[in-house]
């Protein structure tokens, strides 16, 4: 009785360390081999390649471009830049320029694409426009 039993055992010890290392072999040829290039996070790129980082340079901080002076093609100031909107394709699509008011009384903001503006750095220039012809405009409101 106790041979059956000590050679049930052996063959069940047997089969499942063939079992074991058929599944390793198996998980070994499932895993990419040494020469297949497996991404890694640690080495990943997260900030501005040096290509980017040349066309940073190149660029404006939307920092400086908030608050600065707006003109006419005639030199005269006619409002400042509140805020700026990206779309969601990440350019900029509108300024928010404010015309009126004084210390933050009295504010009118309007909404203007960026396409309107002659070039918005290093100075805002919206050419054909008056003080009078934006404050015309409806009422900008935050959302």
């Amino acid at each position: 009785m106790i041979t059956k039993f000590l050679l049930a055992s052996s063959v069940a010890c047997a089969l499942s360390s063939l079992f074991a290392v058929n599944a390793a072999r198996a998980q070994a040829a499932s895993a990419p081999a040494a020469t297949e290039k497996v991404p890694v996070a640690a080495k990943a790129t997260l900030g501005v390649t040096v290509a980017e980082t040349l066309l940073v340079a190149t660029g404006y901080r939307a920092s400086k471009l908030l608050h600065q002076d707006v003109y006419n093609d005639k030199g005269q100031k006619i409002g400042t830049v509140d805020d700026l909107v990206v779309s969601p394709d990440g350019t900029l699509s509108t300024a928010i320029v404010n015309v009126g008011g004084f210390l933050g009384l009295g504010k009118h903001l309007v909404a203007i694409p960026v396409r309107n503006f002659a070039h918005v750095a290093p100075k805002a220039v919206l050419p054909n426009a008056s003080k009078e012809q934006l404050k015309a405009l409806p009422k900008f409101e935050y959302a």
